[in-house]
């Protein structure tokens, strides 16, 4: 691992994960050097490479539908070379590792650069940055040049076996939608085409814990909440939430799996830890805040320490981190956090808030992909069933698929649905973290 200033991705969960843990753009030799699901791409500085950088600093959603090709609400950073040409580019919050967790746009300007690590990056490559906030700025800074993101949450693998199986399912569909008769062996790469999508998705999951077991991280501390009695804590909210101590880097975990990965050294780590209280000494929380004094996360006290053991993890995680600690008083009537924050939304009000946080991740086409599967299963079996006479054998094949199909979609939501209404979604009565762990 690189050196810090090193950029964290944003949050991720499932496939994601793999992004938090080995994606970094960072600075070594003289140049920026971006790491992600195992390629290295290395972009020069100085002559012949970046020479300066521009911020396109995007006002908002609306200003980016009315200029084609400036970025959306969050901004985008553009590295140019000696002639003005660009060079590179990258999302701000493609790199903020808060960004999942908050509106679009809430954070912008300088304090976007700050808290993501952009400006300490560029200051430790020696490339200027300058910001563009009209129009004339951000066209000046061309919108062309290789994308430094973190890469997909998805691996190639998947997509390349998505991509292909779609291309010869819609194609045999086409074709037997608009025939009267339709031949044994279409039917049946109908039918194998549309059941690679559930496949798929499965050797995902698959995949995903795999990765997990073989990954290794050095863990200081690992601090669990201890929420105070009544607070509405769940067994699935005390297994999965915590907040871990790493040699490079504090994780938040929440209860839906994702992670969101802060430096603990360099010019964006987390600085400070804040105790507040009200106004009449009563702790309400614990802020993680970082340059600028910005706060990275909220800790909501009555979660996380009010318990029998929350003294015990309170002392615990400063002792781990090492971390400036200091208490800071509401004075009035003000509430607490001012504006949106990552970590006051780590408890869903419902247990159908929590199973759709931590149902496994889909694509970007979300419940439609689910959908165009689940019509194929159901499609093959049609099929299967029309061509029963003419092809026994495929249209068996066929019908076979397609129910398959059907029940390797069915059976992970029917599980994942009763296990969170029976067990992870229900009260944790009482139960310290560690007895709701097992």
């Amino acid at each position: 691992m690189s050196d810090e200033p090193a950029l964290r991705p944003a949050g991720g969960r499932g496939p994601g994960l793999e992004r938090c843990h080995g994606s970094r753009l960072s600075v070594e030799d003289g140049a920026l050097v971006l790491r992600a699901r195992g390629r290295t791409r290395r972009i020069p500085v100085g002559a012949g490479g970046v020479v300066r950088a521009v911020f396109v600093d995007a006002p908002g959603g609306q200003a980016a539908r009315q200029e084609p090709g400036r970025p959306g609400a969050w901004g985008e950073v553009r590295l140019l070379d000696g002639e003005g040409a660009p060079v590179a580019r990258t999302a701000v919050e493609e790199w903020l590792p808060e960004a999942p967790a908050l509106p679009p746009g809430s954070v912008q300007g300088e304090q976007l650069l700050e808290r993501s690590g952009v400006a300490g990056l560029l200051k430790a490559a020696g490339v200027p940055l300058h910001v563009a906030g009209d129009r004339n700025g951000a066209r000046k800074a061309g919108s062309s040049g290789v994308s430094l993101g973190p890469g997909p949450a998805f691996p190639l693998w998947y997509w390349c076996v998505r991509a292909v199986a779609g291309t010869l399912w819609f194609s045999a569909f086409t074709v037997v939608v608009f025939s009267d008769t339709a031949p044994g062996w279409l039917v049946l790469l109908l039918a194998l085409t549309a059941l690679c999508g559930p496949v798929a998705r499965l050797a995902l999951r698959g995949w995903t814990r795999l990765r997990a077991g073989r990954r290794r991280v050095t863990v200081v501390e690992r601090v669990v909440p201890s929420p105070a009695p009544g607070a509405g804590a769940t067994v699935r909210f005390l297994r999965e939430t915590e907040l871990r101590v790493q040699d490079r880097d504090l994780v938040l975990r929440d209860l839906g799996g994702q992670e969101y990965w802060f430096a603990r050294s360099g010019p964006h780590a987390v600085t400070r830890l804040v105790r507040v209280t009200d106004g009449t000494g009563r702790p309400v929380g614990v802020e993680l805040r970082g340059p600028g004094e910005h706060v990275r996360a909220a800790l909501p006290w009555d979660l996380w320490f009010a318990g029998e053991d929350g003294a015990d993890g309170w002392s615990r995680l400063c002792r781990a981190t090492g971390l400036t600690v200091s208490e800071r008083r509401l004075s009035g009537r003000r509430t607490w956090p001012k504006g949106p924050v990552l970590g006051t939304g780590l408890l869903p009000r419902t247990g159908g808030e929590a199973r759709r946080a931590a149902r496994f991740p889909g694509t970007a086409a979300g419940v439609s992909s689910t959908a165009v599967m689940a019509f194929g299963s159901v499609f093959s079996v049609v099929q299967g069933v029309r061509v029963a006479d003419t092809a026994p054998g495929a249209g068996a094949v066929a019908v076979a698929a397609g129910a398959l199909g059907l029940v390797l979609q069915a059976v992970p939501y029917a599980v994942h649905e009763l296990r969170g209404r029976l067990v992870l979604d229900r009260p944790a009565a009482e139960r310290t973290p560690e007895e709701a762990r097992r």
